[in-house]
């Protein structure tokens, strides 16, 4: 989509500067003055070779920006399998020290356990 993007680009700049040329050496060329019919014509065909131009280019814009965006899902969607797999890991490991250490060894901290005084 980029080179026919600037392809068009590439034929409406073209057109424009035959165009230019065409009308400044337009009485050397045919000994006649420039009628408004013909500049008419041209300046219809430049813009209508304009027009394409801006809409190949807003489709192939229009296109990157969904390619982005479906980018960034998958990004999203990516850190939140990352996430979750960290969490579990985490949580496993917790498991697993809470079950393989004595009882003992959780009140040796230093922290006393709390008392409830009625």
């Amino acid at each position: 989509m980029e080179k026919v993007n600037s392809i068009f680009q590439l034929i409406s700049a073209l057109f424009f500067g035959v165009a230019l040329i065409f009308f400044l050496t337009y009485e050397r060329m045919w000994d006649s003055p420039l009628e408004a019919g013909t500049v008419v014509s041209w300046l219809l065909v430049g813009t209508v070779l304009h027009l394409i131009s801006w809409a190949v280019t807003s489709m192939a814009k229009r296109n990157m920006v969904k390619k982005i965006d479906q980018a960034e899902m998958e990004k999203k969607e990516l850190k939140a399998m990352v996430f979750d797999l960290e969490r579990t890991l985490k949580l496993g490991k917790i498991d697993r020290k809470l079950e393989g250490g004595d009882v003992a060894d959780r009140e040796s901290s230093s922290i006393k356990p709390r008392e409830n005084f009625k």
